[in-house]
């Protein structure tokens, strides 16, 4: 803060931070209105000019070190730069020290759409946070991601020591429905059903696990291993961290479509997993229904286990997340507009929910 005495500011400056301010309405005040910290181990110095009422210019400047840290901590980000992920892709962010001020880290957190999107921040542990949309995300959505976290006290002692910054796109959006029960897997394009095929998933005692998941990875081929085999498997496509995949089998096809007979993957016709291959991007939406087997949390990337509610217990700030080309703000839950997607496809599907 300047203030001017017997006289008005004409200017106020700053150099090496980025500092926003503004003059009271008679120009004697001048005051810092960024919320944001300072940088660290930054030298910045405030210039001032303030004229008396003869007209005569007063220059004065103020000059300071920021603190230098014996302790940082820094952040690392999933998503790719400029790479494409699916409508269930969270934002998944991983930190180098475990975080207390959960608070000051998720104000610290800005996010630009293209599209609107509403969503909630959930810590899994002190080190992992995700972003994740109420519902899916909108397809063909660009997305700008920027953590300012240089000078943030994460933990008592321990400051946020850069800026991260990621750019992305979610593109169309294509999602798995497969039934352990009635063995068919209907493939959603757009929210269009496009594909219902047969399948075979796990057999009884390696029953493939309920939930919504996003596929993980891919690979053409990828070696699977087990009880006295040792394959090179074809187009497959994982959504577990335990390595559960959908593949070609074509070992399967007799059964595909009328039991249960693998060993927990979801067992596909060759021209169907190449033809899904081909089209899926990491974070498409799998939901797996009708096994006897639940999901367990954090078998991959399980975040559509959460409900809504569950979501959002999960932020320190207990907040909704509304972004859009502005950027994001946080805001009331009770006061974002309820979704208005109208298939179940559009939002988010709960399965074995993780309590926080």
């Amino acid at each position: 803060m300047v203030k001017a005495f017997g006289g008005h500011i004409r200017s106020a400056t700053v150099t090496g931070a980025t500092v926003s301010g503004s003059l009271n309405r008679k120009h004697t005040v001048w005051q810092s209105s960024s919320t944001a910290p300072l940088p660290l181990q930054k030298t910045v110095t405030l210039t001032v000019k303030a004229q008396n009422a003869s007209g005569k210019i007063v220059k004065r400047t103020s000059t300071f070190r920021t603190l230098s840290p014996k302790r940082t901590f820094a952040a690392k980000i999933t998503e790719g730069y400029h790479q494409t992920y699916g409508v269930g892709m969270p934002i998944i962010l991983t930190f180098s020290q475990p975080i207390t001020n959960r608070e000051a880290v998720e104000r610290s957190l800005d996010i630009t759409t293209s599209k609107p999107v509403v969503g909630a921040w959930y810590w899994d542990t002190s080190q992992s946070l995700y972003f994740r949309p109420r519902d899916y995300w909108p397809a063909n959505t660009q997305v700008s991601f920027v953590a300012h976290l240089d000078g943030v006290e994460g933990a008592p002692g321990v400051y946020g020591s850069h800026t991260l910054t990621q750019q992305f796109t979610i593109g169309q959006s294509l999602i798995v429905v497969a039934s352990t029960a009635t063995h068919r897997l209907r493939l959603y394009r757009d929210g269009a059903l496009i594909h219902n095929w047969p399948i075979s998933s796990g057999r009884p005692g390696d029953d493939t696990p309920d939930g919504t998941y996003v596929t993980v990875f891919k690979g053409n081929p990828v070696r699977m291993t087990g009880p006295g085999y040792s394959l090179e498997v074809p187009w497959s496509v994982d959504f577990t961290a335990s390595g559960d995949f959908l593949h070609d089998a074509y070992w399967s096809v007799g059964e595909q479509g009328f039991v249960n007979v693998s060993h927990g993957c979801v067992n596909m016709a060759p021209a169907d997993a190449e033809t899904y291959y081909k089209m899926e991007d990491p974070g498409d939406p799998v939901t797996i229904a009708g096994s006897p087997r639940p999901g367990t949390w954090d078998n991959g990337w399980t975040q559509w286990f959460l409900t809504w509610p569950q979501l959002l217990r999960g932020s320190a700030l207990h907040e909704a997340v509304v972004a859009g080309p502005d950027g994001s703000r946080f805001a009331d839950p009770a006061t974002v507009a309820a979704s208005t997607a109208t298939s179940p496809l559009q939002t988010s599907r709960p399965g074995n929910a993780h309590a926080s």
